[in-house]
C-alpha cells in the first residue's frame, strides 16, 4: 500500500492523527529505490502511523498542513538528489527538467530544500514537535562543508535548518530507534547514526567551523577525521564546534544484515507514483526504476568524486537470492510488465555477493583502499553468485530478459581469476541491451590518481574482451564510456590527450561527458576548494571559470579538435 498523503486516506485507515509526517523534495514514488518510501514502510512495519507530503507548495499552507501535525516528529528530506544538484548544472545554470517531478518541469523543488521545508513547518506550526533531517542532502552536509553554489564554507545543515536531529546514512534502523525513544519520552542522543546539537563537546573534536572557514588546511584535517570515522565497526563519536555550540555525530549505525535487507524489501511497494501526484503528469525517474531490482548497497570503489562512501558506506551488503527472486516474481505480476527486468544492480552492478572478510570483522582499512591504486589481494572478488542469480531470475515464468544497466567496475571483473571469463561471457551474451556502461572517467595518469581511479591498462584489456565476446555472440554491442571534464588536476591539454586516446585506443568519439560538480563530502570537492591534494598537500590545478570548464568538455565532445586538426585529416566516425 501507499503511505497516506491525504485526509481521505487517513480516514480510510481509521487514523485521526499521525505519529510521523515525512516531507520530501521528490514526488512520492513508492519504490525500494526511493529512500523516503523505505523509511516510511520501515516505520509502519513497526506499528507507527506515517504519512507523507511530497513537494509541498512553499507559498501557501494547504500542502504542509493537510495532514495536521504529527505526534512524534517531522521527517524532512530534500529527496533522492541534493536539491542544489537537482536544480543547477555544474556551470550553475538553472535546470529546466526534474526527473522526480510530475510533468518533468523543474518548478517544485526549492533550493536548499531541507532548510526550506524545516522553515515551512515552523511557519505554520509555531511550536512543532521535533524536526528530523535525513536523506542525501542532510547526510552529506552534516558537518561544516564547502558549498559550491555559494562558494563558501557553510555550517552543518542541522544549524542552518534549526532542526532537532539529523539522521545520516541509510537511516532505516536509526529512524525506528528514534521513533521508539521519542514515543517513550526518552533522550535519543545515544542512538547510532544520529547527530544533534549540544553545548558540550563529545568524542573526537574536529577543527571548528570558524577554523575551517579561515584555514584550508584545517578544512582538510577536518574532512580526514570525518571520513575516517564513517565505518560502523571502527568509527568513534566526533564533534565540531560552531561558535558556542557543537554538532555531535554519534558513530554510524551498524550495517544491515542480509536478513534485515530482505525484510525491508518484502514490505509491499507499489512501484508506482502515488495517484494524488500522478494527475499532475508522469515522473521520468519511474521509467528507470519501475522494473529494476536493487540487489546490494554500499560501494568499496571509493572514487574521490563520489559521495556513496559517506552515505551508503564502504562495505557492500547483499540481499539473499530468495529475496531478490521474490521481488522479480512480484514485478512479473505487475499489469504493464512486458517481461524485461531493466536492471539488476546497485551503486556498482558487479559488487553483489562478496566482500573482504577482514573488512567485515575489523572495518574498512584507514591506510589503503580496496581497488586503488590496485585491487587489494584480500578482496578476492567472486562473481559466481551473481551469475547464479541472473540465471535463476531468467528461469522464472514471465521473465524474458534480465539486463545489467548499472555501471560495472571492469577492473574488479578482471581480478576475479576464477569467474572472469564465465561472468563476462554470460552478461555480454545475454544481459547487455546493446550497450554496457563503464566509467573510466579519464585516461591521464595524474588525473586518474586524483580521482582515485586505476590506470588505463585494465580499460584496454576489458575492451578487447568485450569486443571479442560480443563478436562470438554474433551481437553488435558497444561500450558506453562516462568521462569527467574539469576535475581538479585536469587542464585543457589533458582533455586533448583524452580525446586522442579515445580515438586511437577506444575507437570512439566520446559523448557521455559531464563537467565535475563539487558536491559536499567528497575528496574531489576538497581539492576543488583548497587547490591542494589532501593526501600530500601538493598544489593542484583547479579550473574554476565557467568558460574553462565548458571548453574542457567541448574539447572532448566536439567533432573537430579545436585548433589542432588539419583540413586534410579525416573526421572520425563512430563505429
Amino acid at each position: 500500500m501507499f503511505l497516506p498523503t491525504t485526509k481521505k486516506e487517513l480516514s480510510h485507515l481509521g487514523w485521526d492523527t499521525l505519529d510521523i509526517i515525512l516531507v520530501t523534495g521528490d514526488a512520492y514514488i513508492d519504490s525500494p529505490f526511493i529512500g523516503v518510501a523505505i523509511i516510511g514502510k520501515a516505520l509502519m512495519d513497526k506499528g507507527f502511523k506515517v504519512g507523507i507530503i511530497a513537494q509541498p507548495d512553499m507559498n501557501a499552507p494547504d500542502d504542509i498542513t493537510r495532514l495536521g501535525e504529527p505526534c512524534l516528529f517531522w521527517g524532512i528530506t530534500g529527496g533522492c538528489v541534493d536539491s542544489m544538484v537537482a536544480n543547477y548544472t555544474a556551470l550553475k545554470k538553472r535546470r529546466k527538467q526534474d526527473d522526480y517531478t510530475p510533468g518533468g518541469i523543474n518548478d517544485k523543488r526549492p533550493d536548499r530544500a531541507v532548510i526550506a521545508y524545516a522553515n515551512l513547518v515552523r511557519k505554520y506550526f509555531k511550536q512543532p514537535c521535533p524536526i528530523v533531517l535525513g536523506g542525501i542532502e542532510a547526510s552529506l552536509r552534516r558537518i561544516a562543508h564547502y558549498d559550491f553554489w555559494s562558494n563558501k564554507i557553510r555550517r552543518s545543515i542541522l544549524f542552518d535548518a534549526k532542526a532537532d536531529y539529523l539522521l545520516f546514512g541509510m537511516a532505516h534502523k536509526t529512524v525506528i530507534q528514534l521513533a521508539h525513544a521519542l514515543q517513550a519520552h526518552q533522550s535519543p542522543e545515544d542512538i547510532k547514526g544520529l547527530a544533534y546539537i549540544s553545548k558540550q563537546a563529545a568524542g573526537i573534536p574536529l577543527p571548528s567551523f570558524e577554523d575551517v572557514q579561515k584555514d584550508k588546511k584545517a578544512y582538510i584535517s577536518s574532512f580526514h577525521l570525518f571520513y575516517q570515522n564513517n565505518d560502523p565497526i571502527s568509527a568513534q563519536q566526533i564533534c565540531q564546534k560552531h561558535t558556542d555550540r557543537y554538532i555531535v555525530l554519534n558513530p554510524p549505525q551498524p550495517y544491515s544484515t542480509t536478513r534485515e535487507l530482505d525484510h525491508l524489501h518484502a514490505l509491499g511497494y507499489e512501484r508506482d507514483l502515488h495517484p494524488f501526484y500522478k494527475k499532475e503528469g508522469s515522473v521520468r525517474a519511474l521509467d528507470t526504476i519501475r522494473f529494476s531490482i536493487p540487489v546490494h548497497y554500499g560501494c568499496y570503489g571509493e572514487c574521490n568524486f563520489c559521495a556513496i562512501s559517506v552515505h551508503q558506506g564502504r562495505t557492500v551488503r547483499s540481499r539473499s537470492e530468495a529475496s531478490i527472486l521474490d521481488e522479480a516474481k512480484a514485478i512479473s505480476n505487475l499489469p504493464d510488465f512486458k517481461g524485461y527486468i531493466t536492471d539488476l544492480g546497485g551503486p556498482t552492478a558487479n559488487m553483489y555477493g562478496f566482500e573482504c572478510k577482514i573488512k567485515l570483522r575489523h572495518g574498512a582499512c584507514k591506510d589503503k583502499r580496496c581497488l586503488f591504486p590496485n585491487a587489494c589481494k584480500n578482496l578476492e572478488p567472486d562473481h559466481s553468485r551473481q551469475i547464479s542469480l541472473i540465471r535463476q531470475i531468467e528461469q522464472l515464468p514471465g521473465i524474458k530478459k534480465v539486463f545489467i544497466s548499472s555501471g560495472i567496475r571492469y577492473d574488479l571483473i578482471l581480478n576475479d581469476k576464477k569467474n572472469k571469463t564465465a561472468y563476462l561471457k554470460k552478461i555480454i551474451s545475454d544481459n547487455v541491451s546493446g550497450q554496457m556502461k563503464i566509467a573510466p572517467e579519464h585516461t591521464q595518469p595524474h588525473v586518474l590518481k586524483l580521482m582515485g581511479k586505476q590506470d588505463t591498462r585494465s580499460l584496454l584489456e576489458f575492451k578487447q574482451i568485450f569486443d571479442e565476446f560480443s563478436k562470438k555472440a554474433g551481437k553488435k554491442q558497444f561500450l558506453t564510456y562516462y568521462m569527467i571534464a574539469a576535475h581538479p588536476g585536469c587542464r585543457a591539454e589533458d582533455m586533448e590527450e583524452l580525446k586522442q586516446f579515445a580515438s586511437r585506443e577506444l575507437k570512439i568519439q566520446p559523448e557521455q561527458v559531464q563537467i565535475f560538480t563539487p558536491s559536499p563530502s567528497t575528496y574531489s570537492t576538497l581539492m576543488y576548494y583548497t587547490g591542494l591534494d589532501p593526501f600530500t598537500l601538493a598544489p593542484v590545478f583547479v579550473e574554476k571559470s565557467a568558460h574553462g570548464k565548458e571548453k574542457q568538455k567541448k574539447l572532448l565532445t566536439n567533432k573537430e579538435k579545436q585548433g589542432t586538426r588539419s583540413k586534410t585529416q579525416p573526421k572520425y566516425k563512430k563505429k
